[in-house]
């Protein structure tokens, strides 16, 4: 579950030093990728059209920058700045508008808590304190559980899913039917990919063994385990870790190896489960304020939509080439993988589709993004399993083989 830290991370010094030691990603220069030059050609191209539309394709880059609106919005971030993928998206969608519009669309970002907590966002953009955010939709789902959609829900897209169902399938036409609303414009802007099923400080084998777990969980994930006797809590990022030392907690359901290193669970809640079956791909959005997205020029509606689509893709790239990494500098530190029963993966399916239709039922917004989100999944593991999954799994057969 991406989280809302209420006073930043605690990082693991021991942890963020063996990063180093051993020429991981955490901090390593050479193999961070550099957004600008990712994006910049693309997006400037993915413009041109909107830009030639005003009828400025002849002129000099100057003049075009002359011809164009001054503007100066606010992002606030749900992140804070420590979390180099996920407040660091951010910057870089800022960064590449700035670019693409040769200075004349500034966004001045703000990370959690400078302007609003972090779970406030959409309400600053909403009520017009920011222009814009950047944030998870599935934090909203106190407000109407359909925000859910935006972002992950328990057993439904993997990150390609979720694209595939955001651009071609209809979801984001929707989901923005649902966003105007709440008086907001949004585009997908990032994913986490497939997340880990958290830290547990005893081995979980059925589903007898996750009644009266106090798991750190939020959200409809929280509301499906809770069927299966799980006692859901919800703590701020700071204090799991104290709170597994004291055993105030049994276990934390976080992010990824990436991000879940620089907390050091593994010293208390050594086992580290997997999959997170409450989120295959987790999404986030650029929120506009919908008054604010209308009076925007066309072209620069265009610059907000490509820096969006790019860095999309460049934070899932990010997450692909850290988490091995991560991983195995975790293992090597003493964490120790271990998959969900099937017991337990089927009994948490069962759960989750219960509660699926008792939302749906009572709930038009929920059930109009369910039905369209269900009707592209089937499709799309009827094609995944075909190619993805055969050629996936003979190639990690050859890994473990050591063929690779």
């Amino acid at each position: 579950m991406l989280t809302i830290p209420r006073d930043g991370w605690r990082e693991d010094p021991a942890s963020m030093d063996l990063s180093r030691r051993r020429g991981g990603a955490l901090h390593s220069g050479r193999h961070l990728m550099d957004r600008r030059k990712f994006i910049g050609g693309a997006a400037k191209g993915a413009i041109g059209a909107g830009v030639a539309g005003l009828g400025a394709s002849s002129l000099a880059a100057p003049a075009i920058a002359q011809e164009r609106p001054q503007i100066q919005w606010r992002l606030t971030s749900s992140f804070p700045k420590s979390l180099d993928t996920l407040y660091g998206t951010a910057e870089a969608l800022a960064d590449h508008v700035r670019e693409i519009s040769d200075g004349q669309f500034d966004i001045q970002l703000f990370a959690a808590g400078e302007i609003v907590p972090g779970g406030q966002v959409l309400d600053a953009v909403q009520g017009g304190t920011v222009e814009l955010g950047h944030t998870a939709s599935y934090y909203y789902v106190g407000k109407n559980p359909a925000f859910a959609f935006g972002t992950a829900v328990p057993f439904g897209l993997n990150a390609r899913q979720q694209n595939a169902w955001f651009y071609e399938g209809g979801g984001n036409e929707l989901l923005n039917e649902f966003y105007a609303k709440s008086g907001v414009h949004a585009m997908p802007a990032g994913n986490t990919g497939a997340q880990m099923g958290g830290w547990y400080r005893k081995e979980i084998n059925s589903v007898e063994d996750l009644k009266g777990l106090k798991l750190r969980i939020a959200g409809l994930a929280g509301r499906v385990v809770e069927k299966l006797g799980v006692v859901p809590q919800q703590i701020a990022a700071g204090d799991i870790y104290a709170a597994l030392e004291r055993g105030t907690l049994d276990a934390v359901e976080f992010v990824g190896p990436y991000d879940d290193e620089k907390l050091g669970f593994y010293r208390v809640a050594p086992y580290y489960y997997y999959p997170a079956w409450w989120e295959g791909g987790a999404a986030l959005h650029l929120m506009v304020n919908a008054d604010k997205w209308n009076s925007l020029p066309d072209s620069y509606k265009a610059m907000l939509n490509a820096a969006s689509r790019a860095v999309n893709c460049s934070m899932m790239a990010s997450y692909d080439y850290r988490n091995p990494l991560a991983l195995k500098r975790l293992a090597e530190g003493g964490a120790q993988l271990r998959p969900f029963s099937q017991e337990i993966m089927q009994a948490s399916f069962a759960a989750a589709q219960e509660l699926h239709e008792e939302i749906a039922s009572e709930n038009e917004d929920y059930r109009k993004l369910m039905e369209s989100q269900n009707a592209f999944k089937r499709d799309a593991y009827l094609w995944s399993q075909i190619s993805e999954y055969t050629f996936d799994t003979f190639m990690m057969v050859k890994q473990r083989e050591g063929a690779l």
